[in-house]
C-alpha cells in the first residue's frame, strides 16, 4: 500500500433515522474499512441530527414513526410536480398526531437545513460519497444525492443498504443518474472492492455490485466507531436532552426465515452470529468509551445460545445495562429470568396473530399457546413486550377473526399489542406466491404513487407493493379486532391501580388467591385450595393433559377437564389443542384492596 495516495470517504445517514441512535451501518463501515484499507480515512455523517433540531425533537420523532410521511415531506423536494400529492399523504397518514408545524413550513425548514449541513463540508475533498439506505431512507438520500451532484458532479456516489437489494436496487440505477454505483447486500466486501478499485485508477466492470462476499466469521469484526456522531450531537445538543440509545449486533439474518410476509433478510445469504465472549465485550467498550448504558440489538432473532450465554454473564457484573431486542418466543421461564436480569427489560415479539390457522399461514413456527405464554412469562419478568398484530392478512376467514377475538380476551392482563396493518412486501414469500395467499395480482402501491412520478412507478421497483384481492373484504371483517386492541390499549393506559398486575396471584402454602381486574373496574378474586391449587401453579407453563394426569394421580379426566374449563371460563387459564396454562403471575407484596363493594370472592374454583 505504500506510495498509494489517500482515499477519503464520506458515509452518509439521512432521515428518518431514530435521532437518538446513531447509524450502526456507518460505524460498522467506517471501522471496517479503515482496518482494511489504511490508505482510507471514513468519515460519516448524521444530517439527520440537524434535522431534527430543525424540525425540534418531538416533531422529528412524529414524522419518523410514519415512514410515508417522512418520505412524503423529502418527494416535495426531489419531484416539485408531486407537491401536492405528497402535502396530502403527509396529512392523513399524520393525521391523528399532533404536528405544530404545517408541511410547507416542515418541508422549508428541510430543504435549508439540508443546505446549511451541506454548505459546511468541502465535497471535492473526498474520492467517493456513500450512502446507507434503509426502510424510510430512499427519497432523503436521492434528494441530498442530487443536491450533491449540483456541487460536486466529478465525484462518485454509491448507494447500498436493505432498500437497495435485488430488482429494487438495479431499478434505482436505470432511474436516478445521481447513483453512480449500487451495492447489493452486505456491504464491506463489495464496498472495500469499490474503494480499492477507485483509488488504484480504475473502474468496476459494472455500477452494480451484487453478489459480493459475505463476512463469515462476524467474531472478525471490529467494534463499530460511533465517535463522530457522539461528536455531532456535542455540537448541535450541547445540554444533550437526551442519552443516545446505541445500537449493537448479534447476528444477521434470520434463523428462523421462514415467515410468509416477511421481506427483511433479502440482504442476508445465510444466518451468522458473534459469540458472547466478543459481545460481551464489545457492549461493554462502547459502554465505558460513551458512557451509555441502553442498548438496543439489530438483530431479527437473538441466537439463542449465545445470547443465553451472553445475559448470563452481564448477570453477574456490576453494571445496570438495559437492552431492547427483537426476539422470537421463549417459552422456559429460566432462560428469560435470565436474559431479565442480563438487562433485557423490553422486547418486540414476533406475535403476529392469535389464531392458530392464521399463524400457519404466515409460516410462523409458533402457535397461539407459545405466543401468549411469552407474554405471560415477559409480564411475570417484567419485561416490556412491543409486539404487533397483523390486521387485514389476506385469505382471513371469519372463523380465524372469532378465534382472534376470543383471544383477546385471555391476553387482557398482559401488555396490549398495536394492530399493525398487512403490507405487501417486494420479494417476500407471498409476493413469489401470490395466488397462494388470495392475491390476484400486484400494482404500484397508491401511496407509492404519491411519492414519484409516473416516469418512476412502474419499472422502478418499490418495497412496499399494492394488490388486488380481497381487501375490501378484509378491511370491513378485522374492524372488530382493531376496535377491541384500541380498548385493550386504552384500559392498560388507564388503569387507576399501578400496584397490582391485572392478574396476580398469592400463594398461602395450601391455597392460592388470585385477583383479576376488568376494565370496568370490577376486580375479582378466586381462591384454589390443595389440589387445585397444585394444578394451577403445574400449569405455569403450557401443560398438556395428559402429562398433567400423569403428575396428578388421584383426578381422572373428566374432574381434569371440568375443573380447567371452569378456569378458561374465568379467562384465568387458557386452553388449545389440550395444553393448559395458567395465566395468572405472581406478584410478591401485592394486597388485596379493601373496597369490598367492588370485589367479588368466587371462592368455588376447585377440582370436584
Amino acid at each position: 500500500m505504500a506510495g498509494k495516495p489517500p482515499f477519503r470517504l464520506a458515509l452518509i445517514s439521512m432521515p428518518w433515522s431514530i435521532f437518538n441512535r446513531p447509524s450502526i451501518q456507518l460505524a460498522t463501515l467506517k471501522a471496517f474499512l479503515e482496518r482494511e484499507q489504511e490508505t482510507c480515512t471514513v468519515e460519516t455523517f448524521h444530517p439527520y441530527l440537524y434535522i431534527a433540531k430543525a424540525t425540534g425533537i418531538e416533531t422529528y420523532r412524529e414524522i419518523a414513526g410514519s415512514s410515508w410521511a417522512g418520505e412524503a415531506l423529502f418527494s416535495s423536494l426531489l419531484f416539485e410536480s408531486q407537491k401536492e400529492r405528497a402535502r396530502t399523504l403527509f396529512s392523513s397518514e399524520l393525521q391523528t398526531q399532533q404536528i405544530s408545524l404545517e408541511f410547507d413550513i416542515l418541508a422549508d425548514r428541510i430543504r435549508k437545513s439540508c443546505r446549511q449541513w451541506m454548505d459546511t463540508i468541502n465535497w471535492n475533498n473526498y474520492d467517493l460519497i456513500g450512502f446507507s439506505v434503509c426502510f424510510s431512507q430512499l427519497l432523503p438520500s436521492l434528494y441530498m444525492a442530487s443536491q450533491i451532484k449540483k456541487i460536486a458532479s466529478h465525484i462518485p456516489i454509491v448507494f447500498g443498504g436493505s432498500s437497495c437489494n435485488g430488482e429494487i436496487g438495479k431499478s434505482l440505477l436505470d432511474h436516478f443518474p445521481q447513483i453512480d454505483f449500487l451495492i447489493d447486500g452486505e456491504g464491506e466486501h463489495p464496498l472495500l472492492f469499490l474503494v480499492r478499485t477507485l483509488q488504484n485508477n480504475e473502474k468496476p466492470d459494472s455500477s452494480y455490485l451484487g453478489d459480493g462476499e459475505e463476512i463469515q466469521d462476524l467474531n472478525a469484526l471490529p467494534v463499530p466507531d460511533y465517535s463522530p456522531y457522539f461528536q455531532e450531537i456535542s455540537t448541535l445538543f450541547p445540554d444533550k436532552p437526551f442519552i443516545p440509545l446505541v445500537p449493537i449486533e448479534f447476528s444477521r439474518g434470520c434463523w428462523w426465515n421462514k415467515c410468509s410476509f416477511c421481506n427483511l433478510n433479502l440482504q442476508w445469504k445465510k444466518y451468522r452470529w458473534k459469540n458472547s465472549v466478543k459481545m460481551v465485550a464489545e457492549t461493554e467498550h462502547l459502554s465505558r468509551i460513551h458512557e451509555c448504558l441502553n442498548f438496543t440489538f439489530t438483530d431479527n432473532a437473538l441466537p439463542v445460545r449465545e445470547a443465553d450465554s451472553f445475559f448470563h454473564s452481564l448477570a453477574e457484573k456490576p453494571v445496570d445495562l438495559s437492552f431492547f431486542a427483537e426476539i422470537r418466543t421463549i417459552s422456559r421461564p429460566e432462560r428469560l429470568q435470565t436474559y431479565r436480569q442480563g438487562g433485557l427489560d423490553t422486547v418486540q415479539i414476533g406475535i403476529e396473530s392469535l389464531s392458530g390457522s392464521l399463524l400457519k399461514k404466515m409460516r410462523k413456527g409458533t402457535t397461539v399457546m407459545d405466543n401468549i405464554a411469552a407474554m405471560k412469562l415477559c409480564c411475570e419478568n417484567g419485561i416490556r413486550v412491543e409486539g404487533n398484530l397483523i390486521v387485514e392478512f389476506p385469505g382471513t376467514n371469519p372463523e380465524e377473526i372469532h378465534e382472534t377475538l376470543e383471544n383477546l380476551d385471555f391476553v387482557l392482563p398482559f401488555s396490549p399489542l398495536s394492530p399493525a396493518r398487512f403490507f405487501l412486501g417486494h420479494s417476500s414469500p407471498m409476493h413469489r406466491n401470490c395466488h397462494d395467499f388470495a392475491i390476484r395480482s400486484t400494482m404500484v402501491h397508491h401511496k407509492v404513487k404519491k411519492l414519484f412520478p409516473k416516469i418512476h412507478q412502474q419499472s422502478l421497483q418499490h418495497l412496499i407493493l399494492g394488490y388486488r384481492g380481497d381487501r375490501g373484504l378484509q378491511h370491513h371483517l378485522w374492524q372488530p379486532v382493531i376496535k377491541k386492541i384500541e380498548r385493550w390499549q386504552h384500559f392498560h393506559a388507564k388503569r387507576a391501580d399501578r400496584k397490582n398486575g391485572v392478574l396476580t396471584f398469592r400463594d398461602g402454602g395450601t391455597f392460592l388467591i388470585i385477583r383479576q381486574e376488568f376494565p370496568d373496574g370490577r376486580v375479582q378474586q378466586h381462591r384454589l385450595r390443595g389440589l387445585s391449587r397444585a394444578i394451577y401453579l403445574f400449569c405455569h407453563t403450557p401443560k398438556p393433559i395428559s402429562e398433567i394426569l400423569r403428575e396428578f394421580t388421584t383426578l381422572n379426566e373428566k374432574q381434569l377437564r371440568t375443573f380447567l374449563n371452569e378456569l378458561t371460563l374465568k379467562k384465568i387459564v387458557f386452553l388449545e389443542h389440550d395444553t393448559a396454562l395458567s395465566l395468572a403471575v405472581r406478584q410478591p407484596g401485592s394486597f388485596i384492596q379493601k373496597n369490598h363493594h367492588q370485589e367479588i370472592n368466587t371462592g368455588k374454583s376447585n377440582v370436584p
